[in-house]
């Protein structure tokens, strides 16, 4: 007996339904049905923590865009944390690293109706760091909740940059 015969079903063998078959045809298999049940699983729990459903799920919704940009001179990472204020935020530059954390925390409450909803949402981002950078000159500020940390490169960062020649294949 080949393992393919143990396989129950085949990539030219239609007996697994798609979605779009299932639903027009009318017929439920197990295992559309589980998936679309983990799936719904899975939208329930993210719900709770401000993140989209997994229908379009990456890892950047929910997570703070980051833009670095580099010079000669010092690296400037600029961070968006809409709905953050400065004290949520917390940025330590350690052994090459720089973390970037915060956390968000938001309760509204209606008396009248009985009703009442906490949120809460935390990140961390950690950026390796080239060679070179004087921690102890390094600043941030919070404007707008856009975080921008500047990042002042040594004297001697560039010292050691070696320029590769590159050549052409002959042909």
């Amino acid at each position: 007996m080949a393992i393919r015969d143990l396989i129950p079903w085949s990539r030219q063998d239609n007996r697994l339904p798609t979605p779009v078959n299932a639903e027009r045809d009318g017929e439920s298999h197990p295992l559309l049905s589980l998936h679309r049940e983990v799936n719904r699983l899975f939208d329930d729990v993210f719900r709770g923590f401000g993140v989209p459903s997994l229908a379009g799920f990456d890892r950047s919704l929910g997570w703070p865009q980051v833009e670095l940009a580099e010079t000669d001179k010092e690296i400037r990472v600029t961070v968006e944390l809409a709905g953050l204020d400065e004290k949520d935020v917390d940025v330590q530059v350690e052994e090459g690293v720089l973390t970037i954390r915060g956390e968000k925390k938001a309760e509204v409450e209606d008396k009248d109706r009985g009703y009442s909803e906490r949120s809460y949402g935390r990140f961390e981002r950690r950026i390796g760091l080239p060679r070179g950078i004087e921690r102890d000159k390094a600043s941030a500020t919070f404007k707008n909740g856009v975080l921008t940390v500047t990042l002042p490169r040594s004297e001697g960062a560039n010292e050691n940059v070696r320029r590769i020649p590159i050549h052409g294949a002959a042909a």
